[in-house]
């Protein structure tokens, strides 16, 4: 019998999981049923707003076993911190095949792991248990990109050739939690936690439509990684304190800035580029994501933070911080963009119902473990690169076991100067 509805629980409910929350007010056949944080109050509230936005009768669970052992329970969401997934996605397992509970399929949020290993090893895991697997890249749904691929390719690539150079870039002041600022934690710095999103944006742009995304082949990396802002000693104090002293970027640093370039051949052998940059130091108004897309007699730009909305406030208005205009938000007063809807903007509510449809039609997502695992391959590489300061040839040696230095809390830039 066809399945109408699907029952979804949620593993982790911080800000990533309150963004996914907020966003199921745009998806159709789905209700959020269950919440796990290792936090119980933070689950009770992450509960308590999806009853209230009738999402869905939400309630908490002290263990991932016990959640997926409710029959209402079909799909899991992995919303947790990076160094949690693995652990997370083998409990889930473990809950299927000992006969708990059946599922459907399960979802993790970027990156897929910290390193190539990891990547893989949630992927082997979700073929294991016989799950449907959907990778939670949210840019790839995001409206403008959507429209502005289906226009480029039908007008542009269908008369003047297909494009040959996607750039990507993702900026903003810094992450929300501490963690994400810990190499080991982490799995790296901004490369790691934002260039997943640019990688996978740019591939997506320059594959033709309806076509896999292995039609388009990575052949060379070459990146460059620094620390610009964090290591200042006034800007590595206020990481110490937000830490408790945990976070120490004047001895154990993660990148604050990253670019990559990734060479690829199309299929019929042509070359294409995809540029990306990611930074942790950019002061702006707020997150600003860019994409260009170009071909030969054609070009397309994407700005987050050139909206259709803006205010402005003069110096009398004073308030709390605050991220009610953007995400990331740096200011309160002066001319602001605002964001109508960072949800629907950035892709969340598309991503979430195109993974619901998927599993109820029994069906692997288009964005899967395997295009997390090739994204988190491509990153790695550009480690590798940054740390030999070369151009690496892809696939590299040594791509399965390697961990880059930041991740094992051996990278410093500033060591000897």
């Amino acid at each position: 019998m066809e399945r109408k509805r699907l029952g979804v629980g949620f593993i982790g409910a911080g800000f990533i999981g309150n963004f996914h929350i907020r966003s199921w007010v745009g998806v159709r056949d789905a209700d959020i049923l269950g919440i796990v944080d290792k936090h119980p109050e933070r689950a009770e509230e992450a509960a308590a707003l999806v009853r209230r936005m009738r999402l869905g009768e939400a309630r908490t669970f002290s263990t991932i076993a016990d959640m997926v052992a409710d029959p209402g329970i079909d799909a899991i969401w992995i919303l947790s911190p990076n160094f949690t997934r693995l652990e997370v996605m083998e409990e889930i397992v473990g809950a299927v095949e000992s006969g708990r509970g059946e599922l459907i399929g399960v979802t993790c949020e970027k990156p897929l792991g910290r390193n190539a290993a990891e990547a893989r090893r949630m992927l082997e895991l979700a073929r294991k248990a016989n799950l449907l697997d959907g990778y939670l890249e949210n840019q790839v749904f995001s409206p403008a990109v959507v429209r502005g691929k289906e226009i480029l390719w039908a007008r542009g690539a269908a008369t003047a050739g297909r494009p040959y150079l996607a750039r990507a870039a993702e900026e903003h002041s810094g992450p929300h939690m501490p963690w994400f600022w810990e190499g080991e934690l982490q799995g790296g710095g901004v490369l790691n936690d934002m260039m997943c999103h640019s990688v996978e944006e740019a591939r997506y742009m320059l594959t033709p439509p309806g076509a896999a995304r292995e039609v388009i082949t990575p052949v060379k990396v070459t990146a460059y990684t620094d620390c610009l802002k964090w290591q200042i000693p006034h800007y590595a104090k206020i990481l110490a304190d937000n830490s408790g002293g945990k976070t120490d970027y004047l001895n154990r640093p993660a990148e604050d800035f990253a670019h990559s370039l990734i060479e690829y051949r199309g299929e019929d052998g042509e070359k294409l580029i995809v540029e990306t940059t990611t930074s942790w130091c950019y002061v702006g108004a707020g997150l600003r994501l860019s994409l260009e897309l170009l071909g030969p007699e054609y070009a397309l730009q994407i700005n987050t933070l050139d909206t259709g909305l803006k205010v402005f406030f003069s110096r009398e208005v004073k308030g709390s911080q605050g991220e009610d205009l953007v995400e990331k938000q740096n200011a309160e007063m002066g001319l602001m963009p605002v964001v109508g809807s960072e949800e629907t903007e950035y892709g969340y509510i598309d991503e979430n119902r195109h993974m619901v449809r998927a599993f109820l039609d029994g069906k692997r997502p288009e964005e899967n473990f395997s295009d997390g695992v090739n994204v988190t391959e491509l990153l790695m590489t550009a480690y590798m690169s940054a740390e030999q300061e070369r151009t690496i040839a892809f696939p590299p040696p040594g791509l399965e076991t390697y961990v880059p230095a930041v991740a094992r809390g051996e990278w410093n830039p500033r060591r000897g100067r």
